[in-house]
Parts: C-alpha cells; sequence; structure tokens
C-alpha cells in the first residue's frame, strides 16, 4: 500500500489531524493532484493555525496552479504563524516565495 493510499484510509476511518492532513497534501503534491492537496492542506491549517510547513506547502501549490494572490496571502499567514511560533526557518523560507511571487507580479 502507497503512503497516500494508508493515509487516506486513515482519514475514512475517522483518524483526521492537522498531521494528516499535511501528509495527505504532500503526497497529493507529488502526485501532481493540485487542487486535492490544496484541499487537505487548507484543512490542516484550519485545524492547527500555526502549521507552518502546511501554510508553506498551500502557498506553493497555489503558486503552482497560477494563483498568485491566494498564494501571496498564505505565505503571509504562514509568515505571521512560523513568526508567532518561533519557526523562524520557516518563516524566512515563505519571505523568499513571497518576494519571488511579488517579483513575478510585478513583471520580472
Amino acid at each position: 500500500m502507497s503512503p497516500l493510499e494508508t493515509f487516506e484510509k486513515m482519514l475514512a476511518q475517522g483518524r483526521d489531524s492537522a498531521l494528516l492532513r499535511y501528509s495527505l497534501g504532500n503526497e497529493l503534491h507529488k502526485a501532481e493532484r493540485l487542487e486535492e492537496a490544496i484541499a487537505h492542506l487548507r484543512a490542516a491549517v484550519q485545524q492547527d493555525p500555526r502549521y507552518s510547513a502546511a501554510w508553506k506547502l498551500l502557498g506553493r501549490c497555489l503558486a503552482e496552479t497560477g494563483r498568485n494572490e491566494a498564494a501571496l496571502e498564505t505565505y503571509r499567514q504562514g509568515i505571521a504563524a512560523a513568526e508567532g511560533k518561533g519557526d523562524i526557518q520557516a518563516a524566512k523560507e515563505m519571505k523568499v516565495f513571497a518576494r519571488r511571487l511579488e517579483k513575478q507580479q510585478a513583471g520580472g
């Protein structure tokens, strides 16, 4: 059984959690099933608004589907969440990703 199948089975059994939703989102991102990944990652950050890794991957998935405004807003929320819990590395990474998107939107 693949990790994705394992995680889906766990969710079907009612073992929902932010970590499980992040894990599902990560596996779906790897499988390039971005819309499904986005749905699970949104659930992860709803369950745990301080889950910086979920914010970061959600922003990435949104950017990869061309939703740059939503990705920027997601990164901003993720940066605030990461800084709030002292996750400096995740905050730094999301700031870099957000700056790239802002430059891209500015035309360069």
